[in-house]
């Protein structure tokens, strides 16, 4: 079995940490609870400047490595894994945040799981023909059984596998989201890990 898992309000608390850095890069006040878009900029009304260096700020290897973990993660991918099934972190983050990354999963046990870097939002001028940098071609020749993601932004990735199960992780900027009959809405790692267990039978 193989399992597509994203990295940031997946694995570990991004939001919660832009939402503490807003307010100390510019003194706004948006609560986690209240951060209603993916899109940070226009969640927390920022300039292109503004939005810039709170990015540039954020993905700081110190910054990216202090992320908390969101509880159970590890836990649940190592028993996938302890299972047999392959499982791919496949981010966003741009590739200059890819050594930083491996290390925050290698520091919380997840060695084992492949992490690949695809410019799911138009971010990066990403490294071509890099073994952990996906071409969007070859992105789209992987398939996958069961997804884990939070951003409905990212949903247009899964188009191509009208089979795969989609567990979209709850978070304040995706409950106006529609999710389609393959989709399920989860609360916590738990879920995730019961729901999966139950349709792998």
């Amino acid at each position: 079995m193989n399992i597509y898992v994203d990295f940031d309000d997946c694995l570990c608390e991004t939001a919660r940490h832009f939402s503490g850095l807003a307010m100390y890069l510019f003194g706004l006040n948006i609560p986690y609870e209240d951060i209603r878009y993916f899109d940070l900029k226009k969640s927390f009304s920022l300039t292109e400047e503004q939005y810039e260096k709170m990015m540039i700020e954020g993905h700081k290897p110190e910054v990216l490595l202090s992320y908390e973990e969101t509880p159970g993660a590890s836990d649940t991918i190592n028993s996938w894994i302890d299972k047999g099934h392959e499982v791919y972190i496949i981010t966003g983050r741009p590739y200059s945040a890819f050594e930083p990354s491996r290390a925050w999963l290698d520091q919380h046990g997840l060695d084992r799981a492949r992490l690949y870097c695809l410019d799911k939002y138009g971010r990066d001028a990403f490294i071509k023909n890099s073994e952990f940098s996906l071409e969007l071609d070859d992105y789209y020749k992987m398939r996958f059984d069961y997804a884990v993601e939070d951003s409905p932004s990212a949903f247009r990735f899964f188009e191509h596998m009208p089979e795969l199960k989609v567990l979209v992780f709850d978070r304040p900027w995706n409950h106006d989201a529609v999710l389609p009959d393959n989709y399920r809405r989860c609360h916590d790692w738990e879920t995730i890990e019961k729901i999966i267990a139950i349709l792998d039978k």
